[in-house]
């Protein structure tokens, strides 16, 4: 597996824990799985984790040249096989890989670029998920994990519907129903706090909210490079008495956030999925959040919860939720039976099936980089 980011990574999000639970899965059903990722602060250039071999090589940005060259002077045995993880900026593998090979495209980034780069970068970096790299995985099967994401590569991006597998993350079994709700309101959001999440937009929808139910409490829980703007939001708003900001918690501690809150809430701009959306539905939370790729999935719309088209709607929508009993009860139930269906055995099998076919398509044999 080539990936920009590991698990161990300080800004590792979505992309990384699937890919890792993934790997875990494959190692543990008998396949020898390696990670390639760029160096994680802190943490050994090779590691054995859960399984499979954990290797970090080169920077942010050089991993991509270096992983490459890597992999083509690598004697690579029959047999072998390659995942590429486009997060992004491409590794080009079709370019360079002749084996069986699959393209884990987990959504397209779009105004991502600029929230997170400058102006000239943002360009570049459109400019090269959008038209440069696209011809090149036309004949690629590409992994993506929602039905809408599918439908955003198919339009922005050109690739074929019938090279595209989606396969849902899954749920770990600790993320389940228990404990008491806070006697207040209680709204949560989780997640990395970089500008693609506007956690700031959510701020101030939930100030508005707050006027409706002045006794609601927002937790924020997540680290990230956004958090000296936010709690300056906070301060802006005099909303020190009901914002919370914990930073990253534990595993306990985010069960048991997500088990007393009323809502779990996120008014991301574009997402492949929701892993923490899901995972609060397990613990029994519904979820109101923007009407996006990968949300649209995540949430079942007016079963495990609401999404909203714009900030004016979500705040109605969670005064709604809020404000309703009997609502919050069955936004609350269809949660919990929504959740229910995605395992992560079921996304590791469904993940591993086009890699099967492929390696049935060329014979299984023609692992190995193609030298230039």
């Amino acid at each position: 597996m080539l990936a920009w980011r590991d698990l161990a990574d300080v800004e590792a999000g979505g992309s990384e824990t699937l890919m890792s639970k993934i790997a875990a899965l494959w190692a543990e059903a008998g396949l020898e799985v390696s990670l390639r990722t760029s160096h994680a602060h802190g943490h050994p250039s090779f590691e054995r984790r859960d399984g499979f071999a954990v290797i970090r090589r080169s920077g942010r940005y050089r991993v991509f040249p270096s992983a490459i060259v890597d992999e083509i002077l690598q004697d690579h045995r029959p047999g072998d096989s390659l995942v590429e993880v486009w997060n992004g900026v491409p590794f080009f593998s079709p370019v360079w890989y002749r084996g069986p090979k699959i393209v884990a495209l987990h959504h397209v980034h779009r105004n991502m670029w600029q929230q997170v780069l400058t102006p000239r970068l943002a360009v570049i970096g459109r400019h090269l998920e959008g038209t440069l790299a696209p011809p090149f995985y036309r004949r690629s099967q590409i992994l993506t994990i929602s039905d809408s994401s599918r439908d955003e590569i198919v339009s922005l991006l050109g690739l074929p519907a019938h090279n595209i597998t989606v396969a849902p993350p899954g749920i770990e079994p600790r993320f389940t129903v228990g404990g008491a709700k806070t006697e207040h309101p209680s709204i949560l959001a989780v997640g990395r706090l970089m500008p693609p999440k506007r956690f700031d937009e959510l701020i101030r929808v939930v100030a508005e909210v707050q006027r409706v139910h002045p006794t609601l409490e927002l937790v924020i829980a997540g680290e990230g490079n956004e958090r000296a703007k936010l709690e300056q939001l906070v301060d802006d708003l005099d909303a020190g008495s009901w914002v919370r900001l914990p930073g990253r918690v534990s595993d306990d501690d985010l069960i048991a956030l997500y088990q007393r809150s009323w809502v779990v809430s996120s008014a991301s701009s574009a997402e492949g999925w929701g892993m923490t959306l899901t995972e609060a539905a397990a613990c029994g939370t519904p979820a109101v959040a923007s009407r996006i790729a990968g949300h649209r999935d995540s949430v079942d719309d007016n079963r495990s919860g609401l999404l909203a088209d714009d900030s004016r709607q979500m705040v109605a929508h969670l005064c709604a939720v809020l404000g309703d009993a009997e609502l919050r009860v069955r936004l609350t139930e269809g949660a919990r039976k929504h959740a229910a269906d995605f395992t992560w055995e079921a996304c590791a099998l469904a993940s591993f099936a086009p890699l099967a076919r492929e390696a049935q398509r060329t014979g299984g044999t023609g692992g190995g980089a193609l030298l230039p």
